[in-house]
């Protein structure tokens, strides 16, 4: 009999909620905004995956941003959402009378794209997803590699720039400050203080607090050159980061994901370029490519739900 899972993603704003089959293909879906309130997201969750299931349903899977004590099903801290310390797998088990997995978005989000995305054919897999932050899932010898507490691919909070931009997390110069959404906003509007003519600052109403990465990506899009020297900066700051991981794990492909990679090869190029300069011995180790992620916003759920089935099924 074939079986299918719900597959819940839940973040900062949203919650989407797929069924998924044993296939990866998307069965239905449904998606509310996440609500303020900590009781609140558990049961928009719960009643979001009781009104897919049907008789096929075998299990329910979460993907959520944060640390997570994957043995235990507890998100221990969760950045943007206001859980501590929460058995989140628990608590959707017992509302939904499934058995539940819970795993870190972008541990989701790396099988997905492994299994039926971009890293289809590798046994070593990167995923790095580049927003707002920089978050990260490791595939290893073909299996969702979690580290001893569950916490492992926390990529975003290495430091890479000792004083650098203030974090979410704390500490200041974490390569997710430079390499990713927030640094694109960041230089995007401290260049349009020098240039207020510039076409991203006419793209964010001629207000140069008002510029973010999605102007700035726009413009270089349109041939703006100081966008493009942003976006080139950026860039440079991820490849060197993707450099240092790649000469840690060995991976046989990274493959990008996350909305700032809207900007393709505007981002992506100067990654490549950075990445070749600063990866250790590039002439003698195979080629390493980094691709772009094909699945979108649907890998995070549609990974939680296959890694629930397949998993479960294990234990």
């Amino acid at each position: 009999m074939a079986r299918s899972a719900i597959g819940l993603d839940v973040g900062g704003t949203k919650i989407a909620a797929f069924r998924v089959a044993e296939s990866g293909e998307i069965e239905e879906r449904s998606q509310r905004p996440t609500p303020e309130d900590s009781e609140a997201i558990v049961t928009t969750m719960t009643e979001l995956a009781s009104e897919l299931v049907t008789t096929d349903v075998a299990a329910v899977g979460i993907g959520a941003a944060g640390m997570v004590d994957f043995a235990n099903g507890v998100l221990r801290y969760a950045p943007n959402l206001p859980w501590r310390d929460l058995a989140l797998s628990a608590r959707v088990a017992a509302a939904t009378a499934l058995p539940c997995l819970l795993d870190n978005d972008a541990n989701a989000a790396a099988w997905a794209e492994y299994r039926f995305g971009a890293g289809r054919g590798s046994i070593d897999m990167l995923l790095v997803t580049v927003g707002t932050g920089i978050g990260g899932g490791i595939v290893s010898g073909g299996k969702v590699f979690r580290g001893a507490h569950g916490f492992a691919a926390e990529i975003g909070h290495i430091i890479v720039e000792p004083n650098g931009p203030l974090c979410g997390c704390g500490n200041r110069g974490c390569w997710e400050q430079v390499a990713a959404g927030r640094a694109i906003d960041r230089l995007g509007r401290e260049a349009a203080r020098d240039h207020p003519d510039a076409l991203f600052v006419k793209l964010a109403g001629g207000d140069p607090d008002a510029v973010t990465g999605v102007a700035v990506t726009q413009a270089a899009r349109e041939g703006d050159d100081l966008a493009r020297e942003i976006l080139t900066e950026v860039g440079k700051r991820l490849g060197e980061g993707i450099a240092g991981l790649v000469t840690v794990l060995d991976p046989d492909v990274v493959v990008a994901g996350g909305g700032a990679i809207v900007a393709e090869d505007l981002l992506l190029d100067p990654a490549r370029t950075s990445f070749t300069a600063a990866v250790e011995a590039p002439e003698h180790r195979p080629p390493v490519p980094i691709v772009p992620a094909v699945l979108g916003n649907e890998a995070g759920a549609v990974g939680a739900a296959v890694l629930a089935l397949e998993e479960l099924s294990r234990s």
